[in-house]
């Protein structure tokens, strides 16, 4: 038999083999079918001498991304880049470095301990034939391990956790932080469904630029710290390891700076949350799952987000809120704020579980802020330790903070107009970020001294605007107590009065009732 004769044979062999395999995919039942899958791979499996262990990207409910999966692919990065021929590149670290990963349907080999291990990404696309104008769904991604059988509990009791190990190690040194906001939920959906969008956070603030006295800065600083290095503390006391803050005081006191000045401490990623946008309690919980360890969940103005203080109002200030309702101004303001917050059914006793319920154990290594500038419309329940566990008061600039504001917009440390702005920060009140205006050169003409002076101005103006405001709030109530003053005489004349009167319509009664008896 010649060589073209034998492939001739083999191809009408496989050729045949092939129709038959299509036949019996087609045609034969089912339970047959899985009948003979299973048997066969029982028979594989007696001549086959690998081991092969699957790690998929979503498990469960695809609630959320494995922590296993995301460990593989930044171990595997480390040498797919010299082994592997098909790569994809990802920017990170301020967009300095490229970090090189394995594409779908690549293989690379690692050693460990003298054992060759392949690992494989594959991904699953779906079989659809639906005709749509999006790009088709993203299949399910997974890598696979293989390894000769007789290292299996190598592979099981140390080079996986190996992995695991190296894979968040690495995970760390190449992690850029990230700046995120909730998306609506029609946007969870489809062929780009996503909970969140981000961008990098690349704000610069820390501690040592911070307007606030130095103190205070520490005492903020330790408090973080310590609970970054908590973990056993919190597993052995029983609490989930997150931590509350409550940031609250007037506007311009610096407290979106105190939130990126903290989230540079500790190098975490912040969750912007806008509760006006979600609509349930449920989805609420659906975004907390999404959100990572060494995170800040930040929901800032939470007065202003929803209306969260009105659930449990005494019955005193539910009557006055009836009271207002019946000014037309009053009520249309309401009506407004209604509507504003009327696709969104998220509820105090929701918002109350998200931050201290059982669902807020899910993770770790969280710290939830809240921002407000009037601290006295929360609800007791939500600001309370346990909830909101350090409350940090944000108030206006003082001396201390003031010479931070200095070294930072002029680079000077010290001046002989420091005195004065110091007794008029005393004397009046200014934020700090009116302070920053102030200092801020508007030109190249504009040296530090200029800029002092110009501060000192706005100081003097604005205690002057103060003291106008005083005075006018005393006259008034001057005159409110005088006219009280006046109303009470007249009062006094009218109730003596009606008291002549009543006495002399008593006086007639028992004279009309003499004569009556008399006439008897």
């Amino acid at each position: 038999m010649t060589i073209v004769e034998m492939w001739t044979h083999l191809g009408s062999a496989i050729a045949g083999l092939m129709f038959a395999w299509a036949i019996f995919q087609q045609y034969f039942p089912h339970q047959i079918r899985d009948h003979f899958s299973r048997y066969g791979q029982k028979l594989l499996g007696l001549v086959y001498p690998y081991l092969q262990i699957t790690f998929h990207e979503y498990t469960g409910e695809r609630l959320k991304r494995s922590e296993v999966y995301s460990a593989i692919q930044n171990y595997l990065s480390a040498n797919s880049s010299t082994n592997a021929k098909k790569l994809k590149a990802d920017v990170v670290k301020d967009n300095h470095s490229v970090v090189l990963t394995m594409d779908d349907h690549e293989e690379v080999t690692d050693d460990f301990n003298g054992i060759k291990i392949w690992w494989s990404s594959n991904k699953i696309t779906p079989q659809t034939q639906t005709f749509s104008f999006y790009p088709a769904p993203e299949g399910k991604r997974y890598f696979k391990l293989t390894v000769h059988r007789r290292h299996r509990d190598v592979i099981t009791n140390s080079y996986i956790d190996h992995v695991i190990k190296k894979g968040k190690e690495i995970a760390v040194k190449n992690r850029q932080r990230k700046l995120y906001t909730n998306n609506t939920s029609d946007q969870w959906y489809g062929w780009k469904a996503t909970k969140w969008s981000h961008v990098m956070f690349e704000h610069p603030a820390s501690f040592d630029t911070l307007a606030m006295a130095t103190k205070e800065k520490e005492g903020i600083k330790k408090d973080l710290k310590k609970f970054s290095q908590s973990k056993d503390y919190y597993a052995k006391i029983g609490k989930p390891w997150k931590r509350g803050y409550l940031l609250y005081g007037p506007p311009g006191t610096g407290k979106s700076t105190m939130i990126a000045a903290m989230a540079n401490l500790l190098n975490y990623d912040v969750y912007d949350l806008e509760l006006t946008t979600v609509k349930d309690n449920s989805e609420l919980r659906k975004l907390l799952i999404e959100t990572t360890s060494k995170s800040m969940i930040v929901i800032e103005d939470i007065d202003c987000s929803l209306d969260l203080t009105g659930q449990r109002k005494p019955k005193k200030e539910k009557e006055e809120d009836e009271e207002e309702g019946k000014d037309p101004i009053s009520k249309k303001k309401k009506e407004e704020e209604a509507e504003r917050n009327k696709s969104s059914k998220v509820t105090l006793s929701g918002l109350l579980n998200f931050i201290d319920g059982i669902w807020s154990a899910c993770g770790g290594e969280r710290i939830i802020v809240f921002t407000t500038n009037y601290v006295e419309k929360l609800d007791p329940a939500l600001i309370r330790r346990g909830r909101m566990d350090k409350h940090i008061e944000m108030s206006y600039c003082c001396f201390e903070a003031f010479k931070v504001l200095a070294k930072n917009y002029l680079d000077i440390e010290s001046h002989q107009l420091f005195a004065t702005i110091q007794n008029l920060l005393e004397e009046t009140k200014m934020t700090p970020a009116d302070i920053a205006e102030n200092l801020m050169p508007k030109s190249d003409d504009e040296d530090g001294e200029t800029c002092l002076k110009k501060l000192i101005a706005a100081l003097e103006e604005t205690k002057e605007e103060e003291a106008r405001k005083k005075s006018e709030e005393e006259a008034k109530l001057k005159s409110e107590q005088e006219a009280k003053e006046q109303e009470q005489p007249a009062k006094e004349d009218e109730k003596v009065k009606d008291n002549d009167t009543s006495k002399e319509i008593k006086e007639n009664d028992l004279i009309s009732n003499g004569k009556e008896n008399n006439s008897i």
